[in-house]
């Protein structure tokens, strides 16, 4: 951190026998300085500049012995290099989702800050750039291709100084950049508030370096557009037939969907995220030849992309989703899903790493190949209505299926929060409509407990 003072003193210009012969003197606070020139003129140039400095009340730099205009003005780098150098200090600490987060957000707001738009690139191709190249610090060291190096170089020279940041004006711009996606609609509510977070933070990082004198996001008031709700709509979580014809079509499409039919049966049946069922191993499992089992989530295998690992894999081995690293969720699971599992594991085994799902090869079960057998699950258990609608079109509204199926069976939301691994307040906000479906059977088992009757 800069120390600062405002005593300083400084002496008439002195002439020694040196190559410089000139040399200016002056302290601040207590410690000296002192720098060589070659002419009177540009001694007593210098001299000026810090006697004007010191009379018009500038803090001194007691290291740099410079006064605060002239110091800024020497650390007053781009945002460029400023977004580049807070990729580089978050990097080692972020896992690979979060470094596709950082360097996406970094992607939207860079060509807002920029001097002038004369020659500016397509902005598909620069977004791409920016994210994929500049952004990654897993890229740092290869060798760049020629057209991505002529788009980073244009922002290079065109990124405007953190000094100009100060301005509310232009960091408004970037609020507004970050609340849209590339095709020019409103981004999702999650996104905007992500992106102006990580934006915040490289902010906060421009304070730490001295680069800012404030956060400007602090100053400036603003609101996100308005926002479509959160609430989950209730049309794309299948019913309970609905559910099982589409396991069924799953498990009768090919050997691959035979080799999956458990895997879905884990986000229906125990509110799963596929991470969490690709991490799920045999030990994690009670699997009791009648009646319920249990599930003991601890294990997330999230796909990254091997652009953003340190491994070059493409999943990481992480922990429950916003929750402490050695936590575990344990979810009760019905006599359906144990049998589902049971034959699985007959059938199929584990793999060496006692991961109870694995491809052909051993290998993690990815999000491209059991998509596909979803999607055509759909095509073959849907009518033509229901596959054109939103009814059950990602896997993952399996795991919404499972939520509304506990809801509306009357189980308490707390309990639901705590299997689902949400916490309340996000269950009633993205399944509010679910619970709302449920007033008819709450009003009616309030009146019994009131004692009225007809």
């Amino acid at each position: 951190m800069t120390e600062w003072s405002y005593t300083v003193k400084i002496w008439a210009i002195r002439k020694r026998d040196y190559r410089k012969p000139y040399q200016l003197r002056w302290k601040v606070g207590t410690r000296p300085h002192s720098e060589s020139f070659l002419t009177l003129g540009l001694a007593d140039s210098r001299r000026a500049q810090l006697i004007t400095a010191a009379r018009e009340g500038e803090p001194f730099d007691v290291d740099s012995g410079l006064p605060k205009s002239m110091v800024v003005k020497e650390r007053d780098i781009t945002w460029y290099e400023h977004a580049r150098g807070y990729i580089e200090m978050k990097w080692d600490d972020s896992p690979g989702n979060t470094r596709r987060t950082l360097a996406e957000a970094m992607a939207t707001v860079t060509p807002t800050f920029v001097k002038d738009t004369r020659g500016m690139p397509d902005t598909r191709a620069a977004r791409r750039a920016l994210y994929s190249w500049a952004f990654n610090k897993n890229r740092w060291d290869e060798e760049t291709p020629t057209d991505v190096a002529k788009i980073l170089d244009w922002f290079e020279r065109k990124s405007l100084p953190m000094s100009a940041l100060s301005d509310r004006l232009v960091v408004r711009g970037a609020l507004a950049a970050l609340s849209k996606k590339l095709d020019g609609k409103t981004a999702a509510p999650g996104t905007i508030s992500r992106k102006r977070a990580i934006l915040y933070n490289a902010l906060e990082y421009a304070v730490d370096a001295e680069l800012l004198d404030d956060n400007p996001l602090g100053r400036i008031k603003w609101k996100p557009p308005e926002q479509v709700t959160e609430e989950l709509d209730p049309a794309c979580a299948p019913n309970p037939m609905q559910a099982a014809k589409l396991l069924t079509a799953v498990r009768e499409q090919s050997m691959r969907g035979r080799r999956l039919v458990a895997f879905f049966g884990c986000m229906y049946y125990a509110a799963a995220r596929p991470a969490e069922v690709i991490g799920l191993r045999l030990k994690d499992c009670d699997l009791p030849r009648h009646g319920w089992g249990l599930l003991r989530l601890h294990e997330t295998r999230p796909r990254s992309g091997t652009a953003w690992t340190d491994s070059g894999e493409a999943h990481e081995k992480k922990g429950l989703k916003h929750r402490p690293r050695k936590a575990v969720r344990r979810v009760p699971i019905p006599p359906e899903l144990v049998a589902l599992l049971r034959w699985h594991l007959t059938a199929y085994g584990t793999a060496t790493d006692g991961r109870v799902f694995q491809t052909l090869r051993g290998g993690l079960i990815q999000d491209t190949g059991y998509g596909e057998v979803w999607a055509e699950a759909r095509s073959r258990a849907l009518t033509p209505a229901e596959f054109e609608s939103v009814l059950a079109k990602r896997p993952y509204d399996l795991r919404h299926a499972a939520v509304s199926t506990w809801l509306s069976s009357g189980v308490e939301p707390q309990l639901v929060a705590e299997r689902a691994g949400h916490s309340v307040a996000v269950l009633f906000r993205v399944y509010a409509k679910f619970l709302k479906n449920g007033d008819e059977a709450a009003n009616a088992k309030i009146s019994a407990r009131l004692g009225h009757h007809g």
